[in-house]
């Protein structure tokens, strides 16, 4: 790990073990804010392209099914359509807003910019650097989580007191998504090969994680993959928050989150770690 040593005692005078020693296992908050200040500033100068982009895609998806299929589809079981569509948006608003950023700003600072070499040459080490990136881009994606529901508050929908879990929900999912990009980041040859991971995984996943329709309606065999996808779980979960729903089920599905979310970390400190300590 690159972290910087103790200074070099004088001639003459008693080494301290405290500062000789290198921690292992413990992430200082110093270097975790140190390094999500950085990217704090430097998403100051394109916040509004980024904000765009993760807001504006989840909700043309809301509006085109919620609107558009929601005039043939009335509800969803005893759910109106278009709040059981907006619901599960919010899972798309945070996959995009997380997957994709953990997979191309991971790549680029690595391998074009070489960000990473330069703060590890700080008093940061691999595991602080990965955390705090991978803590920075949850954050945003919790914040980001919460816009299909306020469009669909804007078309009707009634306000829930568990809508206050949403955030926290759209953060776990996030830092697990997050991670897992920074993990195909880690193992890519190049940036070409995101898109490999984007038709063949991404985009299946969203798509049967119970979004727009039910997973009940996917044959055996499929239902019994989607019923492991992460996805599905927080849109079960965010679905149950927003309309009064929660129940003893949904701690499984808190379970499944946070599982995938620790996994996932461990996994791209691993993967990464290799590729940036020789």
């Amino acid at each position: 790990m690159s972290a910087l040593a103790g200074s070099a005692p004088a001639a003459g005078s008693a080494p301290t073990p405290a500062r000789s020693a290198r921690r292992v296992g413990r992430l200082e908050p110093a270097a975790l804010a140190g390094v999500m200040s950085r990217d704090v500033a430097i998403f100051g100068r394109y916040w509004k392209a980024t904000t765009f982009s993760s807001i504006v895609q989840p909700t043309i998806y809301l509006l085109a099914f919620g609107l558009g299929l929601g005039a043939a589809v009335h509800q969803v079981g005893h759910v109106p359509y278009k709040q059981y569509v907006a619901t599960g948006t919010v899972a798309t608003a945070v996959l995009f807003s997380s997957a994709f950023p953990g997979m191309f700003n991971t790549f680029i600072r690595w391998q074009f910019q070489r960000t990473y070499d330069a703060v590890l040459a700080a008093p940061v080490d691999v595991e602080e650097l990965i955390t705090a990136e991978v803590l920075w881009i949850s954050l945003r994606a919790g914040v980001y989580g919460l816009a299909p529901l306020l469009v669909a508050i804007a078309f009707g929908m009634q306000p829930e007191a568990g809508m206050l879990l949403v955030p926290f929900i759209a953060f776990v999912t996030g830092f697990g998504f997050a991670a897992f990009g920074v993990t195909i980041a880690a193992v890519a040859k190049t940036i070409d090969n995101f898109n490999y991971v984007t038709s063949a995984v991404l985009t299946p996943m969203f798509l049967v994680a119970g979004t727009f329709f039910p997973i009940s309606a996917l044959p055996d065999g499929v239902r019994q993959v989607a019923q492991v996808n992460p996805l599905y779980h927080c849109v079960q979960l965010v679905r149950d928050a927003s309309l009064g729903g929660l129940g003893s089920a949904d701690l499984g599905h808190a379970a499944v989150l946070i599982a995938f979310a620790l996994i996932m970390w461990r996994l791209a400190i691993s993967q990464l770690g290799r590729r940036l300590i020789d």
